[in-house]
């Protein structure tokens, strides 16, 4: 058994709405002890600048290029990571040398699996001479460099999280709905098995953006007051990433929301709310057994029509729909927190992806390590 650290956790999800920082005590294996989480949401402005980012990241062919926007970006958004980090540690009394290690996930500008090409947004060294604590950052980049996806990563946190669930009919699920939404099946006999399940918030967001102003349909009150339009959900649902046995993950670009003719403000809401429950029971199929536990986080648990879609549609098969907090997590904390926790298993050199969750050849590890120059010998715990 590895030694436990206390790590913080760091991730700027494809919903681009901010950044969430946690907290672990963990050896990165079975001990897991959770800390407290801090949100830090990004203004409008810096939003728009992600978004230009990702429209110039379509030029990139190499890793290292950062084309247009990208370097300015990439320097604000590792100093936006720190000023957070620093706001975490203050709230919470903590001082740097108190913290191990960071896990750093950055910001996904691209992510083209078939061309074993991911592109995250953020400078560990920066971060780590800014913040004063060791940083674990490009952790997708060897699973590539071994036949990999790259990702999802968050699973091996997911099989941690499943040691301690006390009551849960077996299979069990943890999905999170973010921009993307994933999914992570781990029976009980321990086997984990995890992709991309299709679009998540992203498709909402940008149709409540382009027809209402806003950043996004809060609680899913607006889709509350439409009507499916099954056509046009149908549409989504028999996209050749449903159909074909390959899973693979995506891209925030490969679904793109409806043309503002084909739908009103309220049905487009409505009906990309059921394609977001619809395609994770969808991509569920591809599993070896049903599940019968439902454990959702990230942002779209938020959304009442999106919950209410996805248990109506679980309970066909028997399966109950639970939230991370109903389970006893904190749903709005999970990725972070595996971020934490992956960062510790890259220190001991454990496997952070599988072949049954990024079909990765092998089990690897992966992640680099930026050293701080301010680091204290009493950091590990």
């Amino acid at each position: 058994m590895g030694d436990r650290m206390r790590a913080i956790g760091l991730m700027s999800g494809t919903s681009m709405d901010g950044i969430d920082v946690a907290m672990l005590t963990t050896d990165g294996q079975s001990f897991v002890e959770r800390g407290p989480f801090l949100s830090v949401p990004y203004d409008p402005a810096f939003r728009d600048r992600l978004k230009q980012g990702l429209e110039d990241a379509k030029a990139m062919t190499k890793r290292a290029e950062r084309p247009g926007c990208l370097g300015e970006l990439e320097q604000e958004l590792t100093l936006r990571h720190a000023r957070a980090v620093k706001a975490f540690l203050e709230a919470h009394g903590l001082a740097a040398g108190e913290i191990a290690v960071i896990g750093f996930h950055g910001q996904t500008v691209l992510h083209r699996p078939d061309q074993a090409l991911t592109v995250q947004l953020g400078d560990g060294p920066l971060l780590a001479r800014e913040t004063g604590i060791d940083v674990v950052y490009d952790m997708r980049a060897n699973d590539m460099m071994h036949g990999g996806q790259g990702a999802p990563l968050v699973p091996a946190y997911h099989a941690a999280l499943a040691a301690s669930l006390e009551q849960a009919a077996w299979p069990v699920c943890f999905v999170n709905i973010g921009g993307i939404s994933n999914l992570t099946y781990i029976d009980d006999e321990g086997r984990i098995l995890a992709f991309d399940s299709g679009p998540g918030n992203a498709l909402i967001d940008q149709w409540m953006e382009v027809n209402a102003g806003v950043p996004f349909d809060q609680g899913g009150r607006i889709a509350s007051e439409g009507s499916v339009l099954m056509p046009l959900a149908e549409r989504y649902l028999d996209h050749p990433f449903f159909t074909t046995d390959q899973r693979r993950s995506l891209d925030r670009n490969d679904f793109r929301p409806p043309e503002p003719d084909e739908a009103g403000l309220h049905d487009g809401a409505r009906t990309l709310a059921y394609v977001t429950a619809a395609a994770i029971l969808r991509s569920a199929g591809h599993l070896p057994h049903p599940p019968q536990t439902y454990i959702i986080s990230g942002g779209g648990r938020l959304n009442r029509t999106i919950m209410g879609d996805l248990a109506e549609i679980a309970a066909r098969s028997g399966a109950t729909v639970l939230t991370a907090e109903e389970a006893g997590f904190d749903g709005d904390a999970t990725e972070a927190e595996a971020w934490a926790y992956l960062a510790v298993r890259s220190l001991e050199r454990l496997p952070l992806t599988f072949p049954g969750t990024t079909e990765v050849k092998a089990p690897v590890t992966g992640g680099a390590l930026a050293r701080s120059d301010a680091r204290l010998p009493s950091a590990a715990k």
